[in-house]
């Protein structure tokens, strides 16, 4: 018989909002992460993006403050993310969950006004979901204390690391209490990481969801050779076949340069890259969304905060620098069990150091040749 939320000892509301959105079966994340942090246990999740790790997090913290309220300046959980736009999505995901169970959620992140959050936290909230740098800003004022905090969750531990967040996390950490729980999640589960796991998780229940540097099985990956001159024709091929398209460029020069190109050629793109203003970020995130745009360029860091669903290509029109981004790219298609497939592009003389990089991301890739590649279909 399937697992499903109903059989996870959720709380009934909980149960029945999920229902409401047509979520029933656990994934496989939610399955071993929810029962052991319902039980109060600190939990060390190694796991994709797009595996659900949302609601394995989201729904215990929300069962473990249900029925009480927070003072004021003082919430009960807190949940660090690596950028706004994933902080935005959490709540989203959270929000109709929260409301079933009589819980206030708030964003603290930076590239918006300060006075609006320092208000709504002296309003009193129950989850704070925050990126590390805002957060900081407020408890340095005093706006806000972490004494009350029962429960803590690292979303993207690896990401956070980084972009150089381990000091503030550290220091952040510190300041909830030494008893709280604290639940981990990461893709891996090295470096930075492992020191933050050892300080602050030195007793957990560990769960590794999928092998180091493994291929999803539902990911295909494709090298497309082209000569410099060619390469953004057979973009522009490639991604008129496939609405629905991320693709990743090294500089944020590039990403504006290719997304007005490809909007030139009849493809709508947005771009997303630190340049642009968080309320510029959300509209072109938006237009991707509800399909006004059907592809968004994209540089690695701003890139991180894109959890969409449906992305049925990822296209690396530049090679990134290590596997590791080549592993956080590649992860925004086959999402959640969808197909999807990755192409890097690449000239000749380039192709060496692609075919080494993917070998390190432990990927096996189909070669094709631009000149005498079948249209892309």
């Amino acid at each position: 018989m399937p697992v499903t939320f109903s059989s996870l000892n959720i709380p009934a509301p909980l149960v029945s909002a999920l229902a409401r959105q047509e979520i029933v079966n656990p994934t496989p994340v939610q399955r071993v992460v929810i029962p052991d942090a319902l039980a109060g246990r600190n939990v060390l999740g190694r796991a994709r993006t797009g595996s659900g790790k949302t609601l394995a997090f989201g729904i215990p913290v929300l069962a473990r403050l249900a029925g009480k309220t927070s003072r004021s300046k003082a919430p009960r959980a807190l949940i660090l993310l690596p950028t706004r736009e994933l902080a935005t999505q959490v709540r989203t995901a959270m929000e109709p969950l929260a409301q079933k169970m009589g819980l206030r959620l708030t964003t603290v992140y930076g590239g918006v006004p300060i006075n609006k959050q320092i208000s709504t936290l002296r309003n009193g909230v129950d989850v704070v979901i925050a990126t590390p740098g805002r957060l900081t800003d407020l408890l340095d004022r005093r706006c806000m204390t972490l004494d009350d905090i029962e429960i803590t969750v690292l979303d993207e531990a690896d990401h956070l690391c980084d972009l150089g967040f381990y000091k503030p996390i550290d220091a952040i950490l510190a300041k909830t209490p030494a008893h709280s729980q604290r639940l981990l999640l990461s893709a891996t589960l090295d470096g930075d990481v492992n020191r933050l796991v050892k300080r602050h998780l030195p007793q957990h229940t560990l769960h590794e969801l999928d092998t180091e540097g493994g291929e999803i099985e539902t990911m295909e990956h494709h090298v497309l050779v082209s000569a410099a001159t060619e390469k953004s024709k057979a973009a522009f091929d490639l991604l008129r076949a496939n609405p629905r398209s991320i693709v990743f460029t090294r500089t944020r020069r590039g990403a504006m340069r290719l997304a007005k190109q490809l909007t030139l050629n009849g493809i709508t793109a947005v771009e997303m890259h630190g340049d642009l203003s968080q309320r510029h970020r959300e509209r072109n995130l938006a237009a991707f969304s509800n399909g006004t745009a059907s592809v968004i360029v994209a540089t690695d860091v701003a890139a991180r905060g894109i959890h969409v669903d449906g992305i049925g290509l990822v296209v690396h029109y530049d090679a990134p620098a290590e596997h590791k981004a080549y592993q956080h790219r590649s992860g925004r298609t086959a999402r959640a069990g969808e197909s999807g497939a990755v192409v890097t592009m690449t000239t000749p003389e380039a192709l060496r150091d692609v075919m080494a990089l993917q070998n390190k991301a432990g990927v096996t890739a189909r070669h094709h040749d631009a000149r005498t590649a079948p249209s892309p279909s």
